[in-house]
């Protein structure tokens, strides 16, 4: 296959190797489990860390073939897919995706039951800041944003979540909103009113570039280094030094931490903590403390982004060496579904994989790639005859509860517009935060399903003490590597740096982890800024 192939042999190529997907090598019901457990059925799923794990061993046959194309893509996460949008926006069309999985999308990925889509993982968009032009366009292609009115955008109002959008179990009964307000002494009052008044001064912070301190995407911020230092401790260190010991605010920014990082805050840097809060600059309005949602979650905008790469994928296609020869890049990858290796040459490749993939194609880069931390996950989309409740607060988007163990729940079916519903589907999610990461992500995969089964039900039976009995069916979802934790020194240290460079202006670098945030925003931006910086160096070269 030629360099600049037509839309056409491109689409044939393709197609063809999804003919074989019917009695795919590694399909992904290989590593899932299905048993019978106290009248419900309990599934397990994950992502394909059995083909991936093939990295290790790299016991691949000889390639069959030679594939020539100027670009090449590796992984369809969100940074893949959006670099795909952005090479479509500038009118290149010769390019492969190369995706481990079957489906595209990475954590931002869907299920789906009779009753309902739900999410894998990431599960919704809070509304972008004003500066953030690309991602508006982008929801504005996607009729997300609908209009604008004095130059703020107008959402879709069933794209924005209904209300209420959040509940917390506090002292056995619900309140409205996360931030822990029934039962509070006036002191544990006083400190989160305290705490939010140093978050919006952190807010509005600037550098002597005219730059916030804090902003999203991260390249956004201020270069000034004067609240460098707060990288190099953890949040709970800056909350000891600002005298916070609230149990309620400590247990409401340990929660935040896990959500966004995995770990909390005992773990993450005080830096990427309050950025947490004071990113976000809520200019619109409009819109009172609402995200962006969907049944299937991020799915949605994953939908959105395939269309700039649909006749571009290669699916359950893994890449194992990738190395520059006679000026061009040299990239070997299996495909699973026709038990064949292919010989790619590339004119440029767009490296999309985490830096733990990274470590096993680079191994010159291997030093670097110690310094990146991955909390493990899980989440556990269950199925519901009823949701047993309290009625003390109705059910909401997101239901948390305070100290729970893992991080509450998303009912799925919160923007459905239908009156009656017959069945519930809620996905409970829960991450692993403490100091020794590797033997967490150990524990998820050697422990039977049925252990994390037990976990979560334990957990939700804090709020809903009959909730087993109407459970049908638990499909857990399993994620070793779920997302990038900002230890500290890690955001502000060299290895973000070292990991970014490209080498020799063939071999470059984007994921979300490049910017030490695993935020849908910063994927879709790596994604971006990567094409933008190929297009460059390709006209400097010219």
């Amino acid at each position: 296959m030629k360099s600049g192939e037509n839309y056409n042999s491109r689409r044939r190529f393709i197609q063809k190797l999804a003919a074989f997907s019917v009695m795919a090598a590694v399909p992904h019901f290989l590593f899932s489990c299905k048993e019978k457990l106290s009248g419900f059925i309990l599934k397990a799923t994950g992502t394909n860390h059995i083909l991936g794990h093939r990295l290790w061993l790299k016991n691949f046959p000889p390639p069959s073939r030679i594939v020539q194309m100027p670009y090449l893509i590796i992984g369809g996460g969100i940074t893949g897919l959006s670099a795909s949008r952005q090479l479509k926006k500038n009118g290149i069309d010769d390019f492969y995706v190369l995706e481990i999985e079957s489906n595209v999308g990475g954590n931002s990925s869907n299920g789906a039951n009779n009753y309902s889509k739900f999410p894998l993982a990431a599960h919704y968009l809070p509304l972008p800041n004003i500066r953030d032009k690309e991602l508006l366009a982008f929801l504005e292609e996607s009729k997300i944003i609908i209009s604008y009115n004095k130059g703020m955008p107008i959402f879709d109002e069933q794209q924005l979540c209904f209300d209420p959008n959040e509940r917390l179990f506090i002292r056995n009964t619900w309140q409205s909103d996360l931030i822990p307000k029934y039962g509070n002494s006036s002191e544990s009052d006083r400190q989160i009113d305290l705490f939010f008044q140093l978050i919006s001064a952190y807010r509005s912070k600037k550098g002597t570039d005219g730059k916030y301190f804090f902003d999203i995407p991260l390249h956004f911020c201020s270069k000034d280094s004067d609240l460098d230092d707060l990288d190099n401790k953890t949040m709970k260190t800056w909350l000891n030094e600002n005298n916070f010991d609230a149990d309620e605010l400590l247990l409401y920014v340990d929660y935040c931490c896990k959500d966004d990082f995995g770990l909390g805050i005992e773990f993450v840097s005080a830096w990427a903590g309050i950025h947490y809060f004071a990113a976000r600059k809520h200019e619109n309005t409009m819109y009172n403390d609402t995200v962006l949602t969907w049944p299937e979650g991020n799915g949605r905008l994953v939908e959105h982004l395939k269309y700039y790469a649909k006749n571009n994928v290669l699916s359950n296609t893994l890449v194992y060496e990738i190395k520059i020869e006679n000026n061009t890049v040299k990239v070997l990858a299996y495909n699973a579904e026709t038990n064949e290796s292919i010989h790619f040459i590339a004119e440029r490749v767009i490296v999309c994989t985490p830096q733990f993939i990274n470590k096993y194609l680079f191994q010159e880069r291997k030093k670097i790639y110690e310094g990146f931390h991955y909390a493990p996950w899980f989440s556990a989309t269950v199925t519901l005859l009823e949701i047993p409740d309290n009625d003390s607060f109705p059910l909401s988007w997101d239901n948390v509860i305070l100290k729970g163990k893992g991080l509450g729940y998303v009912y799925n079916q919160h923007q459905h517009l239908e009156q009656v519903i017959d069945r519930k589907v809620i996905t409970y999610y829960y991450s692993f935060s403490s100091d020794d990461l590797a033997n967490d992500r150990k524990q998820l995969l050697k422990k039977p399903v049925s252990y994390w089964k037990e976990l979560m039900i334990a957990d939700l039976k804090i709020a809903h003490p009959d909730i087993e009995e109407f459970i049908i069916d638990i499909e857990i979802h399993k994620i070793g590597h779920g997302m990038i934790s900002p230890v500290p020194g890690f955001l502000k240290g060299q290895y973000l740096y070292e990991a970014s460079e490209c080498i020799e202006n063939k071999i470059y670098f984007a994921h979300s982890d490049l910017s030490g945030i695993s935020i849908f925003e910063e994927a879709f931006h790596q994604g971006i800024n990567v094409v933008n910086k190929i297009i460059n160096d390709a006209t400097l070269d010219t």
